[in-house]
């Protein structure tokens, strides 16, 4: 039953990401096009103004593009992991009645995650559990950088050839 509700929310999330992309997608074009015309004008004011509103939705348009990526490199190393039957699974761990898991149970997880990560550095699947266990602790931004180390050693394996594991 977890496992059906995992799936929704990954849709969903998915899914959102996507809405959000389609609407950055329409203000980049509704607002490239007010740009360009500001940019025409030849007046310096409208000339930087349409500079201005053309240079961050390409930003934003670029910030979405690598959150997507890495989304997308996320759900590969985890259906990677799936097909080894090697994913990490948290379902032992208690919660909280919001469904969080209880922090003591977290840390201590994490502790073993760090502890495989330490026994093999160069592998990218302790990594991943790494990554799970600071996001279950509370600690996201760690968990995102742990993550995108995962898949740079991922990448690494894969272009060098696979070691069993």
């Amino acid at each position: 039953m977890a496992k059906d509700n995992r799936g929704r929310r990954l849709l969903n999330a998915r899914t959102s990401s996507f809405v959000v992309a389609l609407a950055l997608l329409v203000y980049l074009v509704l607002m490239g096009e007010r740009a360009i015309t500001m940019i025409a004008s030849g007046q310096p004011v409208f000339v930087l103004l349409g500079l201005a509103i053309f240079v961050l939705p390409v930003l934003g348009g670029v910030l979405v593009a690598d959150q997507l990526r890495f989304g997308a490199n996320t759900e590969r190393l985890a259906r990677r992991l799936h097909d080894e039957d090697a994913l990490p699974d948290v379902s032992h761990l208690p919660t909280l009645p919001s469904g969080r898991v209880r922090r003591d149970a977290a840390d201590e997880w994490f502790a073993s995650c760090q502890a495989a990560v330490e026994a093999d550095p160069d592998d990218w699947r302790p990594w991943f559990a790494l990554a799970q266990a600071y996001d279950l602790a509370g600690d996201r931004n760690r968990g995102r950088k742990t993550m995108r180390h995962a898949i740079d050693l991922e990448r690494r394996e894969t272009s060098t050839g696979p070691e069993q594991h």
